[in-house]
């Protein structure tokens, strides 16, 4: 199978907080592997800009050592690099104040054949600034695209606040926020297995699907981001941005084109859609230590804190497609596996001519994001062999690596293939500023309540599966937990 890769147009990129650690761990790395591909047109420039003073030698040295610590091994040379490097620049700015607008000026094209993007990698507190900056100092024009990274805001206010901030200075046409999970190959594939098989549509509704999961689950704690995760939790970091991008692709009507705007109208639609969550459909955690790893609140410094490092719910979408059918959404740290999972579970054939001994099957269509991306269709067939009618699940198994060949284990990462859409122009996987709001203002009310009713989270060990309650939630329902494979 022969990879096919699409060319863009010569860029400015400018990477605001460019020494930072998600340009040196996945923006560099990722353009490093675009450049490898042949998609980083000989005349583009990468530019990053951030308040240490270096020059462009010194950034080059940076660059190289971000390649060689978190890029992929495989097909790196040193004469690729070295000429990878050569498109990077340096320039010391000053987000808050004048210091170096103009020498970044200077360093950009005024060309309407090159495309100029600018990267925020940066806190969300320096985003308006940085949109001011842009347009008092020249440096916007209709074309020019703004790349913002998450927490798009800290609940509906801020986000609200923040998108009049940033219409101030750009249209929504040439804002572009990014969730890297979009980015995701097994993601994309969703909406390539729901509207482009007949097999699969049909039967994507309340009449044949008993119910849904998805599950994000980490290993690791918080960390170095303590501080931050403290005031945000599991809720704001995880369920309100990358949970609520999957159920809207899992959920969301066919777009009638795959355009940018009709793909983001129907994911808005499946939004408005939710139905608020009682109390008693959410289940809040928080890890304690298992006497080798420390707890959340060593981690996060904070020996009162009840910020929930875990949580799961259950919801439900009001719309003729999915009424009736629950949604069920979990994530949590310092849990026993790193996996992302869609589930779909199909229901029980309406009768079972093969008697009471057959035992209970369903089909499950499960969507992997990590690892090992791929999707698996459990089956019930005939157990091989003499002795009566035994039926069994097996699953027909696309593990991408396997099927595509090399080429889906080189394919790019969400970070590299993000960055090239925004290169293009195309905002399919972005986050619109409407959908934003929208999906803040159905997580603002399930943060208030409990933190009105003062509710402390549920402890469960580090290295655990989860508090006990919330498989009490699902298995009140007669269903269970889909167990994570690694």
């Amino acid at each position: 199978m022969v990879s096919r890769v699409i060319p863009v147009d010569p860029f400015d990129l400018v990477i605001f907080g460019g020494t930072g650690d998600l340009a040196r761990r996945k923006i560099l790395p990722g353009l490093f592997r675009r450049f490898c591909a042949g998609q980083i047109p000989e005349n583009s420039r990468i530019i990053a800009a951030a308040r240490s003073e270096m020059d462009d030698d010194g950034y080059r040295d940076l660059a190289r050592e971000a390649i060689e610590e978190f890029g992929r091994k495989k097909g790196r040379d040193k004469k690729a690099v070295k000429a990878f490097l050569k498109h990077l620049y340096y320039v010391p700015v000053d987000a808050k104040g004048e210091g170096g607008w103009k020498q970044l000026k200077e360093r950009l094209r005024d060309d309407d054949d090159v495309v100029r993007a600018f990267y925020f990698s940066v806190g969300p507190s320096l985003f308006s600034d940085l949109a001011e900056g842009l347009q008092v100092n020249g440096l916007s024009h209709r074309d020019v695209r703004i790349v913002v990274e998450k927490p798009f805001g800290h609940d509906l206010e801020s986000a609200r606040e923040l998108n009049e901030e940033l219409a101030k200075h750009f249209h929504e046409d040439q804002i572009y926020r990014i969730d890297h999970y979009l980015g995701k190959e097994t993601v994309q594939n969703l909406m390539a297995v729901r509207f482009g098989n007949m097999l699969f549509e049909p039967l994507w509704n309340a009449q044949y699907v008993d119910h849904i999961q998805i599950t994000v689950s980490e290993t690791v704690g918080v960390g170095g981001r303590g501080s931050y995760y403290d005031n945000a939790g599991a809720m704001r970091d995880m369920v309100q941005n990358h949970l609520m991008q999957l159920l809207c692709l899992i959920a969301m009507e066919p777009p009638a084109r795959f355009e940018a705007d009709a793909v983001r109208d129907e994911k808005l639609k499946v939004i408005r859609a939710l139905d608020p969550v009682d109390p008693d459909q959410i289940v809040r955690g928080q890890y304690t230590s298992d006497g080798q790893m420390p707890s959340y609140r060593e981690d996060a410094e904070n020996p009162t804190s009840k910020t929930e490092s875990y949580i799961a719910l259950k919801c439900y979408i009001s719309n003729w497609r999915w009424a009736n059918t629950p949604f069920y959404l979990r994530t949590g740290k310092r849990l026993n596996a790193q996996a992302s999972e869609i589930a779909v579970v199909f229901k029980d054939a309406p009768h079972s001519i093969f008697g009471i001994d057959a035992g209970r099957h369903r089909n499950v269509l499960s969507i992997r994001l990590q690892p090992n991306e791929g999707m698996t269709l459990g089956v019930t067939i005939k157990e091989p062999g003499p002795g009566g009618m035994r039926l069994v699940d097996v699953p027909l198994d696309m593990s991408f690596a396997e099927a595509l060949g090399p080429e889906a284990e080189e394919a790019a990462d969400a970070y590299e293939r993000l960055i090239m859409d925004v290169i293009r122009g195309n905002q399919t996987l972005f986050m619109r500023g409407d959908e934003v709001e929208a999906a803040w203002a159905w997580t603002d009310p399930l943060i208030e309540g409990w933190e009105r009713r003062g509710d402390s989270p549920k402890p469960y060990d580090a290295g655990s599966g989860g508090p006990d309650d919330a498989a009490f939630l699902i298995n009140r329902d007669g269903r269970r937990w889909r167990r994570i494979q690694t």
